[in-house]
């Protein structure tokens, strides 16, 4: 009798059909539109200006060594070439 009704209720259950879906869903709820366009253009431009300034400074920190390293090398050659050691 139990099993009888564990099967009975097993069946309707099995027989519920799933629900389907009504339509395709309206362009507005899929697509990002004009403002997600806008956000991801001043995204994109906000990228570009950063890589170029950072492309700048380092550059510049580049630069600054080679000078450095100049100078440097400048410096030893007096020191070498002054006997006394004063550098002036």
């Amino acid at each position: 009798m139990i099993a009888d009704a564990l099967l009975r209720a097993s069946v309707r259950l099995a027989a519920t059909p799933a629900p389907t879906p009504t339509g395709s869903p309206s362009d507005d709820s899929v697509t990002p539109g004009v403002l997600g366009f806008v956000v991801t253009f001043l995204l994109a431009v906000a990228v570009v200006l950063l890589v170029i300034d950072m492309t700048r400074r380092i550059r510049r920190v580049r630069y600054r060594a080679e000078i450095a390293e100049k100078l440097d090398a400048e410096q030893a050659e007096r020191d070498a070439d002054d006997p006394r050691g004063n550098g002036a």
